[in-house]
C-alpha cells in the first residue's frame, strides 16, 4: 500500500515539474521569462508573437484582393454616374471580375514579352468594353465612356499622389538628417 502511494506521489511530482518547465521555456528560464521579457517565446504577457503576426508566409507581399470585390467597388461608383439598374450592375460586375481574372493571368505569364502583354491587355480592354456596352442603352454608353475616362485619370492621380508623398517623406528625412548634423 505504501509503495502505491509513493508511486502516485512520484508521478504527481513529475507532472507538476513538467508543467512548470513548459510555462517558462523548457530549459529553465532561457527562452522566455528571464531573457525575453515575457513568458514562452519572449512575446510578453504570455502571447506567442507568431499568433499576433498572423500567417508566417510571405509577409512582405500584400494580401491579394479578389477580383469580384474590386469589380463590385468599381460598379458601385459607376451606378449613379451611368444610371445602372440592379440587373445591369450584376452583369457588369461579372464582366469586370472575369476581365480582372484574365488580366491577372496575363500579367503573371512570364513567357510573354512586355510588348505582347501590352497588346493582350489592350485587346482584353476592348473586349471588356464591348461586353459592358452590350448591357447599356445609347445614353448610358456615353456616360460609361465618360466615367471610364475619368476613372483612369483618378487612378493616375492617386498613383502620382502616392509617389509624391513617398518623395516628400524621403525629402523630409534628408532635411532632418542635415539639420541634426549641423
Amino acid at each position: 500500500m505504501k509503495s502505491i502511494q509513493s508511486l502516485f506521489l512520484l508521478v504527481f511530482t513529475l507532472l507538476c515539474i513538467n508543467s512548470v518547465s513548459a510555462q517558462y521555456g523548457n530549459g529553465g528560464y532561457n527562452n522566455g521569462y528571464g531573457s525575453g521579457g515575457g513568458y514562452g517565446r519572449g512575446g510578453g504577457m504570455g502571447m506567442d508573437r507568431s499568433i499576433m503576426q498572423g500567417p508566417q508566409g510571405n509577409t512582405s507581399k500584400p494580401k491579394e484582393v479578389p477580383p469580384e470585390e474590386t469589380a463590385a467597388k468599381i460598379v458601385e461608383q459607376m451606378k449613379p454616374e451611368v444610371n445602372l439598374d440592379e440587373l445591369q450592375a450584376i452583369a457588369i460586375t461579372n464582366v469586370f471580375a472575369d476581365s480582372m481574372r484574365e488580366q491577372g493571368i496575363l500579367l503573371k505569364n512570364e513567357s510573354s514579352s512586355q510588348d505582347e502583354k501590352m497588346e493582350q491587355m489592350k485587346a482584353l480592354r476592348e473586349s471588356t468594353t464591348k461586353k459592358v456596352t452590350a448591357f447599356l442603352n445609347p445614353d448610358q454608353i456615353e456616360k460609361y465612356t465618360y466615367f471610364m475616362e475619368n476613372f483612369k485619370e483618378v487612378k493616375k492621380s492617386k498613383s502620382k499622389k502616392k509617389k509624391d508623398s513617398k518623395e516628400n517623406k524621403d525629402d523630409k528625412k534628408e532635411t532632418e538628417a542635415i539639420k541634426t548634423e549641423e
